[in-house]
This record gives structure tokens, C-alpha cells and sequence, in this order.
């Protein structure tokens, strides 16, 4: 009986907290109204994209969930990498094969890599989201956590709208606002996105458009094409833990990679040894009781260039080891 009480209480208290937010989120709506008609989109427009927005506390908790720990990053990469995902890329790739081959050849940016980005963002187009992109912006933008970031969000949506440069209709995707088969945030859409098959709209559920846009997003943030991403080595003893980066916020202490030679045991990495490298050590965040100098990588600056696209350490070893897979497979 006692614990029947409890659970009544609990969603008393839950359900009281929604209303209250539900009411401070219409608040929160009548005073972004009047801050996008300053920021130049007009009430038409905020009232078509803007009618159903509503708070969806399901995205506050998706915001706050922090697991302590995670899948070691063997485990991370392996799940994500597999031979089922490299056959799918594989039929992806022959299905629009002079697409993907002429987008390759107009950005300068490997066919591999896009199947890799877009394999592990989306499962190939088959996991894009269907979250209230409008709704799920809205309630983060209300929130207070990172609500300037996510003002940004929702006003360059607005304003894209308002340009036709997308459709208000199909913006179903990630609960943190992300869309399409490369997962583009709006602010993304806004720099990079193209109109690849000159139909005036920008349709990132589609492949013309998908393909070619993050095929200019990473040809402008400056992937190198054909130059390496990463090496697993294995570490001597002695290296100073100041070389060991485990944060993905900004890879530290770099050098050429012919001042680290000294503290690899299996030093047979066949690079320039004047190119400037770092050192990364992705589980030391990660998993419970790490083993401080393994698993290992030098990473590259390519390797930075994905960071950019997904600031995560384990994400950007995941793609890259796809994009390796699909060498001499397609």
C-alpha cells in the first residue's frame, strides 16, 4: 500500500512539474514570437512553422541523460563497423553509384567517407528521427541549459522556412533538432547545405541533395582527400600522461609525428614524419577502470576535420574505420 502511495506521489509531482511547464512554455512562446518579428521573420511565417510547437519533456530528459559509463571503445567501433554495415553501404553505393561518384569528384572528398558518415548517422537513411524537429528546438530553446544555442537553432530554421529554402512540413528528425540522412543542424543546413539538383528546395531526406551537402560541408572545414585519419600503436611506459588526450573538446600537445616514435613500441608507421600528430587515448573518459595507455591512436588531421562534424573522440574513430572498410570494396 505504502508503495502504491509512493508511485501516486511521484506522478502527482510529475504531473504537476509538466503542467507548469506546459504554462511557462506558452509564456516562453508569446515572447519568441516577439523576438523572431525583430529578427526579421515575418508573422506569417512564424505562425505557419510555429502553430504546433509544443513542450515535449521527453527531450529534456533525452538533454540531461548522462550514463557514467560506457562500451569500451572497441566494443563503440565494432558495433559500428561491422560487415553488415559496410554490405549496406556497399548496395547504397551501387544504387546511386554516378551520383555518389560525381559528388566525390565535385567536392574532392572520398566516396568511402560519405557512406561512413551517412552509415553511421542514419543507418543509411533508415533511423533519420521522427521527432517534431519545431516542437523539440522550441523546448530546448525554452529550457535554460544551452537555450542561447538552441535560440540560434530554432530562429535559422525560421528564417530558412521563410526563404523556401526548406519545407516547414517534413522537419521530422533527432530530438536535439538534427535532419536528414547526414543528421545537418540548422545552422549547418544554413552554411553548407545545396540545392544539388537545382529543384529550388534543399531536401536532405533525399540523395541528391544529402550527398552533396555533406560533401561540401566537409570539403569547406578542409578534409584532405586521400590523406590518413588515424593509426592504433601501442604506447611505452614512459610516455608523460601530457600527450594523452581523452577529451574530444580539443586535441592537445601535438607534434610531428617523428617526436613520438620514441614512445611507440610497434614503430612501423609509414607517414611523414613531419606531419603534425597527436595522441589519443579514448577510454580513459569513458569506461570504469581504464587501462591508461590502451587502446592508443595517432591521430591525424583529417581525424579533426570529423571531430567538427561530431565532437566525440570514439565517433570519429568509428568512421573512420568504416570509410577504411569500404577501400577495395567499391
Amino acid at each position: 500500500m505504502k508503495i502504491i502511495k509512493l508511485i501516486l506521489i511521484y506522478l502527482l509531482i510529475n504531473i504537476s512539474f509538466s503542467n507548469a511547464s506546459e504554462h511557462s512554455f506558452n509564456e516562453w512562446l508569446k515572447n519568441f514570437k516577439k523576438y523572431s518579428l525583430k529578427k526579421g521573420i515575418s508573422e506569417n511565417t512564424f505562425n505557419i512553422v510555429m502553430k504546433d510547437a509544443k513542450f515535449l519533456p521527453k527531450v529534456i530528459e533525452y538533454d540531461r541523460y548522462q550514463p557514467e559509463f560506457y562500451e569500451d571503445t572497441k566494443t563503440y567501433i565494432s558495433k559500428r563497423s561491422g560487415k553488415k554495415k559496410v554490405l549496406s553501404g556497399i548496395n547504397i553505393y551501387k544504387k546511386n553509384k554516378i551520383l555518389i561518384d560525381k559528388v566525390e569528384q565535385s567536392f574532392g572528398v572520398e566516396k568511402e567517407l560519405l557512406l561512413a558518415l551517412m552509415g553511421i548517422e542514419t543507418n543509411y537513411g533508415a533511423y533519420v528521427g521522427k521527432m517534431d524537429i519545431i516542437s523539440s528546438l522550441a523546448t530546448l530553446s525554452y529550457d535554460k541549459r544551452r537555450s542561447d544555442f538552441f535560440t540560434n537553432e530554432l530562429i535559422t530554421v525560421l528564417n530558412l522556412v521563410e526563404k523556401e529554402i526548406i519545407d516547414h512540413k517534413i522537419l521530422f528528425g533527432s530530438w536535439a533538432g538534427a535532419f536528414g540522412f547526414f543528421q545537418f543542424m540548422p545552422s549547418t543546413i544554413n552554411k553548407y547545405a545545396i540545392d544539388f539538383n537545382n529543384n529550388n528546395l534543399i531536401e536532405l531526406k533525399k540523395n541528391d541533395d544529402a550527398f552533396a551537402s555533406a560533401a561540401n560541408y566537409l570539403n569547406k572545414i578542409g578534409w584532405k582527400n586521400k590523406q590518413p585519419c588515424f593509426v592504433p600503436i601501442n604506447l611505452k611506459k614512459n610516455i608523460p600522461e601530457k600527450y594523452l588526450n581523452s577529451s574530444a573538446r580539443k586535441i592537445k600537445n601535438k607534434k610531428k609525428l617523428k617526436f613520438f616514435k620514441k614512445y611507440i613500441l610497434d614503430n612501423n608507421i609509414n607517414f611523414d614524419e613531419n606531419l603534425n600528430v597527436a595522441i589519443i587515448t579514448p577510454d580513459l573518459e569513458i569506461v570504469e577502470n581504464p587501462n591508461k595507455l590502451n587502446p592508443a591512436f595517432i591521430v591525424f588531421e583529417n581525424y579533426e576535420k570529423i571531430l567538427k562534424w561530431n565532437r566525440s573522440l570514439r565517433f570519429a574513430l568509428a568512421v573512420c574505420t568504416l570509410k577504411n572498410k569500404f577501400k577495395n570494396e567499391i
